[in-house]
């Protein structure tokens, strides 16, 4: 999960160099992306099976974007991930 929050609060150069493509490197996967109701921050999932791919990606945006990346998984793995009951 990528938080990023807008540099002077403002939303506007992020969205119109948008407009020109996401600007991502072949191998990130953009997924989906909601959007705060004040513009205050943005919730992005990424996923990437390597690193530099995302750390290339917020390069080309950290002009206009502060960036918060927090790792997760989806619920299921989570679970499948919890050793057995009474460890």
């Amino acid at each position: 999960m990528v938080i990023e929050r807008f540099k002077d609060g403002q939303p506007r150069p992020v969205y119109e160099r948008a407009a020109t493509g996401r600007l991502m490197p072949d191998g990130l996967r953009y997924v989906d992306s909601w959007v705060e109701a004040n513009f205050a921050r943005c919730f992005q999932l990424m996923e990437c099976d390597d690193l530099t791919l995302l750390m290339t990606w917020i390069a080309n945006w950290s002009d206009l974007v502060d960036f918060e990346v927090v790792p997760v998984v989806t619920s299921a793995r989570a679970a499948a991930a919890l050793p057995p009951a009474g460890r």
